[in-house]
């Protein structure tokens, strides 16, 4: 078993709408970023790199590249997943957090979770989703950004392959004839 801890920030800005967890929440301002800014699948998908030892977002959609200006977090997620499954690699669970002061994002979470399984091709017990405040603390308190934290476990698909010998008793020493 393999875990990845992941964490992203962005500033709320006005003119941008507000998509976390691949929905679009109604809300006077947005997330500022080269891609839909999706606070929460950006932590989400740092977090599955990082367990995979495959690097960051930034080395796999840098926002020097035009190819991902504006793109859904979604189909990035979507990209993550099949690095993990080239790699040999299946989702254990992800658990994440946002801090936001405002919207509240009770109404969207089962959505959110729903938009991270499918994308991911898991369950969504797999996935889970919550939402807290600073109590108006540092900049997600004055409403200046917003930030996700997440943490990835995986396992490699080679932890569930049965050796033949180990099955049989044999320790594969080749000292003996069976």
């Amino acid at each position: 078993m393999r875990v990845g801890l992941g964490y992203d920030v962005h500033k709320l800005v006005e003119g941008r709408k507000l998509i976390i967890g691949g929905v679009d929440i109604p809300y006077e301002k947005g997330l500022l970023g080269h891609s839909d800014a999706d606070v929460l699948l950006h932590a989400i998908m740092d977090a599955l790199l990082g367990a995979a030892a495959l690097g960051d977002i930034g080395k796999h959609f840098p926002d020097s590249d035009d190819r991902y200006k504006g793109i859904s977090s979604v189909e990035l997620l979507k990209h993550v997943g099949k690095l993990l499954e080239e790699n040999m690699y299946v989702i254990n669970n992800i658990d994440a957090t946002l801090v936001a002061q405002k919207p509240k994002v009770g109404p969207y979470r089962e959505k959110m979770v729903e938009n991270i399984a499918d994308a991911l091709g898991i369950e969504k017990d797999q996935v889970n989703v919550k939402a807290t405040t600073e109590e108006g603390l540092g900049f997600t308190g004055s409403m200046e950004g917003m930030s996700a934290q997440a943490i990835a476990s995986i396992s490699s698909v080679k932890d569930f392959a049965m050796n033949p010998m180990e099955e049989s008793g044999c320790s594969g020493c080749l000292g003996c004839v069976r």
